[in-house]
């Protein structure tokens, strides 16, 4: 799996953390071994510029999705064909705010933004309450059991 991350915010980021999440949640996907995916963190005024031209919406949100081989997920036994996933860009910045709102740290935030926008690139989406409901579970289930494995100390 090849999983590239790059932080261009200015915001400290343990880059090999969020590779081992995507790893993480793209094999409990059943994802292809050989599958690319691309996580970037941006400042607020590259988000701004991206959340303009891409959703126009004013303003810097905190993840965006852009899909390219539009995979969608796999089951046990039958993974989905290799391919490029696409990339997930985070605003560091949107997510400590939401961070202080949600009562959670920084990290936890922008770790939940990336499984978000990964599954976003998988094709789940949130706009009907169905929707929502099997998204937000899954990619609670899916951060809660990555944290579980996380060394503490």
């Amino acid at each position: 799996m090849s999983i590239e991350v790059n932080n261009e915010s200015g915001y400290e980021v343990d880059e090999a953390e969020f590779a081992a999440l995507g790893r993480f949640v793209l094999d409990e996907m059943h994802v292809h071994a050989q599958t690319e995916l691309s996580i970037l963190f941006v400042d607020t005024d590259v988000m701004t510029e991206l959340h303009i031209q891409w959703m126009d919406e004013p303003g810097p949100t905190d993840v965006l999705s852009f899909p390219m081989d539009e995979l969608r997920p796999g089951r046990d036994g039958d993974i989905t064909p290799a391919g490029l996933l696409g990339d997930v860009v985070l605003c560091p910045e949107v997510a400590a705010a939401q961070a202080v709102a949600a009562g959670h740290s920084t990290v936890e935030e922008m770790l939940l933004l990336t499984t978000h926008g990964i599954l976003h690139l998988l094709g789940y989406d949130h706009a009907e309450p169905e929707e929502e409901k099997e998204m937000f579970a899954l990619q609670r289930k899916l951060l809660l059991t990555f944290l579980a494995g996380r060394p503490t100390g």
